[in-house]
């Protein structure tokens, strides 16, 4: 059996950074007493989550309020801000909260955030493609100060209702699938609309999802690695499944119970940008005993 690891698999750039900051406040705060909450669970993956949970790391929900309690935390906390980044209303009431702000947030989402806040400030209309309730979707939306659309299919598309007095902005998720990305513009100009386009979906997305489509096209079976809420890997594995039928979707090793192999096959792996490199050698290397 030939078992191939797409070389862009795991954890991207903007993933790696949050993570790392998030263990680094949790080994201050073993030392200084202080406690650590991320907004939201840090990453989509339940392994590192549980990891940081161990270490004294909590998460707060939307409300602000420790998630398993439903208690406030202590003036001196230190509050991580995740790569998906937050609205401008959450960044201002954290920073009147008095808590110490850790900002984990993308340095690519923050690029959107600035495009969107001074393109809606000159008074042009912002569409966001990318999924309505994704994190960072929900986030960069925050940061828009006049008419906007999230688009996330055809039909949102079809269905746009902006003004026409201007150019429209359009920006993208970052981890967006970028043929559809394409395809969602050219149905918003079918329609009349005059757009000033920002590709902002990440480098390294594209990079997967097109190591992803060659490796799937070369494959008997694919192994798509990755947490089932993450968005990026859903993507991945609907980009594997159009190129290799026999493609399966998994979040740890021990759901390679379920995969049918055969001696002979070529397997691709490949995983989303939450996915730990840990996971994704162990799956490699259970594969190559199969």
């Amino acid at each position: 059996m030939k078992v191939t690891v797409a070389k862009s698999a795991g954890f991207c750039f903007g993933v790696k950074r949050a993570v790392g900051m998030a263990y680094r406040e949790a080994e201050k705060a073993a030392e200084n007493g202080r406690s650590v909450y991320t907004l939201g669970p840090v990453i989509h993956n339940e392994y590192v989550v549980d990891d940081l949970a161990s270490k004294g790391v909590r998460i707060l929900d939307e409300s602000l309020k420790i998630a398993d309690t439903g208690e406030i935390p202590e003036d001196s906390a230190v509050v991580i801000v995740r790569s998906h980044g937050i609205t401008e209303k959450m960044h201002r009431e954290l920073k009147n909260r008095g808590w110490t702000i850790a900002d984990a947030t993308c340095p690519f989402v923050q690029k959107i955030h600035k495009i969107v806040s001074e393109k809606s400030r000159a008074g042009y209309p912002v569409v966001i493609i990318g999924s309505p309730e994704h994190p960072e979707v929900q986030g960069i939306r925050g940061w828009v100060h006049g008419p906007c659309a999230v688009v996330g299919c055809r039909e949102d598309a079809k269905q746009l209702n902006l003004p026409r007095e201007k150019e429209v902005c359009v920006v993208s998720q970052t981890t967006f699938n970028f043929n559809k990305f394409q395809e969602l513009v050219e149905i918003i100009e079918s329609l009349g609309y005059h757009v000033m386009v920002t590709n902002t979906i990440c480098n390294a997305t594209q990079e997967r999802q097109g190591e992803a489509m060659e490796l799937a096209r070369q494959s008997d079976l694919m192994i798509v690695i990755g947490g089932r809420s993450s968005s990026n890997t859903q993507k991945l594995y609907e980009i594997c499944r159009s190129e290799c039928k026999d493609t399966y979707y998994i979040q740890t090793p021990d759901d390679l119970a379920a995969v049918c192999f055969h001696s002979d096959s070529c397997v691709g792996i490949t995983a989303g940008a939450s996915t730990p490199n840990t996971i994704i050698q162990e799956v490699s290397l259970r594969c190559q005993k199969n």
